[in-house]
C-alpha cells in the first residue's frame, strides 16, 4: 500500500474532510477505539481538548493506506497495515478511528491518531516516520505480492547498468529482498514469448540469461550471483524450456561473468566514487555556512525572546501600579476609574503584544531571506551534481555499447582513457 501521512491539528476540518460522501461513493466510519464518543466528529474533538493541556500543536497523526488500482483488499489487510504502523511509530494503543472510502471502484482507508499520551499528557515524538513509512509501504507490497512501484523498488526497476551514479551508489549499499527478485524474474517472463525476448527483458532489470552447468536456464546479475530461472519463476524445467527452447544456444555461466567483468570495470567503480568524493568536498563549505547560520539564527531569536520578556516584565509592572491599593483603591472603584485604568492596561497590552509580535516576524523575514540565499546556491550545487552523475552515465553506457559492437574495445578504451587522464586528466571537468 501506499502511505502517505502527516501531523496536523485542524480536528473539525479533518472530520469533515473524513466523512465527505460528496466526493466519495461510499463513507465508512469502520473503527473507533479508545475514545469516550463513538462518533469520528467527537472522537477528534476529544483528542483536541486533551492536547489543550499539552504544549503540543500538532496533536493528530492522520495516515492514508491506498492499495494498487485493480487490487481487492480485506479489510483485516487494511487492519493489519494500522498495526504495523502503530509498531512500527511507537503508537500502539493510542486513541485511533479508521475510516473506508470508496471512489471509482476503489477502496482506500484512513486512520488517525492522537498524539497525546493521556497518562503523562505529553506527546509521543514520530522522528523520520516518513521513511519509516516508506520502508513499511515496500513490505506491505511485498506480503500482498503486489508490483513494486519503481519509486519502492531498490533496484529502481531497471538494470544497475542504466542507473544515474546516485542511483548505483544506493544498489551497493542495500541488499534486495529476495521477493523483489522474484518480481523482476516474473515481468520479464510476463512481457516475453521467446528465449530472445526473455534475455532483453531481464537485461533490463540487471539479469543476464546464460546456460546453467546442467543445461537449464540461469541468469546472473552484475555481481556474478547466479538464479535459477524455474526456481525464481516458480515454475518447472520443462515449462521454461518449452518456451526458451534450447539453453545450448546461450553463453556459459562462465562466459557470461567474463562479459559482466568487462561491462564493470574497476576503472568505472573507481570513477563513481572519485565524482562523489569530489561532489562532497564541494558541498562542505555550504554545509558549514547552513550550519552556521542556523546556530546564529536561532541566537538571534532567543536573544529578542529574552529582551522582549524582559520588556513586558517592566511595562507589565508599569500597568499594575496604577491600580491604587487601600482607600485610594476603593474610591478609583467607586468613580470608575479603576474601570477605566483596567481598560487602559488592556489595550497597552495588546499594543505591546502585536508590537513585540511584529518584531519577531521582521526578524523572520529577515532570516529567511538569508536562509534562501543560501539555499539558492545550495540548489545550485545540487543542480550541477545532478548534471554530472548524468553525464557519466551516458559516457558509462556509451563505453558499454562500444564494447558491444567492438570485442576490442575494452583494451582500446583502457588504452584510451590512461592517455586522457596522462595528458588531459579525468575526461570530465566536475
Amino acid at each position: 500500500m501506499i502511505i502517505v501521512a502527516s501531523q496536523r491539528a485542524g480536528a473539525y476540518a479533518l472530520a469533515d474532510h473524513l466523512l465527505n460522501d460528496r466526493d466519495n461513493d461510499h463513507v465508512e466510519l469502520h473503527d473507533v477505539r479508545g475514545f469516550v464518543a463513538d462518533d469520528l466528529r467527537g472522537a477528534l474533538t476529544e483528542a483536541y481538548a486533551i492536547a489543550k493541556g499539552t504544549q503540543c500543536k500538532q496533536y493528530l497523526f492522520s495516515v492514508s493506506l491506498s492499495p494498487p488500482q485493480d487490487a481487492y483488499v480485506e479489510i483485516e489487510a487494511f487492519e493489519n497495515a494500522a498495526k504495523r504502523i502503530e509498531e512500527k511509530l511507537g503508537l500502539t494503543d493510542q486513541p485511533r478511528a479508521i475510516v473506508f472510502h470508496e471512489k471509482e471502484g476503489r477502496r482506500h482507508a484512513h486512520v488517525v491518531w492522537s498524539r497525546i499520551d493521556a497518562d503523562s499528557m505529553t506527546a509521543i515524538n514520530l522522528p523520520h516516520f516518513k521513511t519509516k513509512l516508506k520502508d513499511l509501504s515496500r513490505e506491505l507490497y511485498l506480503d500482498h505480492d503486489w508490483d513494486l512501484p519503481n519509486g519502492l523498488r531498490h533496484d529502481g526497476g531497471q538494470s544497475p547498468l542504466n542507473f544515474t551514479m546516485a542511483e548505483w551508489q544506493q544498489a551497493k549499499r542495500i541488499k534486495l529482498d529476495p521477493r523483489e527478485i522474484k518480481q523482476s524474474f516474473r515481468q520479464a517472463w510476463d512481457q516475453s514469448d521467446g528465449v530472445k525476448g526473455f534475455q532483453a527483458a531481464l537485461a533490463n532489470k540487471g539479469y543476464f540469461l546464460a546456460k546453467g552447468d546442467r543445461r537449464g536456464y540461469v541468469a546472473l546479475n552484475i555481481d556474478g550471483e547466479v538464479f535459477s530461472v524455474p526456481r525464481w519463476l516458480g515454475m518447472k524445467t520443462k515449462e521454461v524450456k518449452d518456451r526458451l527452447g534450447d539453453p545450448d544456444q546461450l553463453r556459459s555461466v562462465e562466459e557470461t561473468k567474463a562479459l559482466l567483468t568487462q561491462k564493470i570495470t574497476d576503472r568505472l567503480k573507481d570513477f563513481v566514487g572519485d565524482v562523489d568524493t569530489r561532489h562532497d568536498a564541494a558541498m562542505q563549505p555550504l554545509t558549514r555556512d547552513k550550519l552556521s547560520m542556523s546556530t546564529a539564527h536561532r541566537k538571534e531569536r532567543e536573544t529578542l525572546k529574552t529582551k522582549q520578556a524582559e520588556r513586558w516584565h517592566v511595562e507589565d509592572s508599569a500597568r499594575h501600579a496604577r491600580l491604587r491599593k487601600g482607600v485610594g483603591g476603593l474610591w478609583d472603584r467607586m468613580t470608575g476609574r479603576t474601570k477605566s485604568v483596567i481598560a487602559k492596561n488592556e489595550r497597552e497590552a495588546w499594543s505591546a503584544h502585536k508590537r513585540d509580535q511584529k518584531q519577531r516576524e521582521e526578524l523572520i523575514t529577515e532570516q529567511l531571506r538569508e536562509r534562501q540565499a543560501l539555499q539558492r546556491s545550495i540548489a545550485a550545487l545540487r543542480t550541477k551534481h545532478i548534471r554530472d552523475r548524468r553525464i557519466l552515465a551516458r559516457e558509462i553506457n556509451q563505453t558499454l555499447k562500444a564494447q558491444a559492437r567492438d570485442p576490442h574495445s575494452y583494451e582500446m578504451t583502457r588504452e584510451h582513457d590512461h592517455n586522457r587522464k596522462r595528458y588531459q586528466g579525468p575526461s570530465l571537468s566536475i
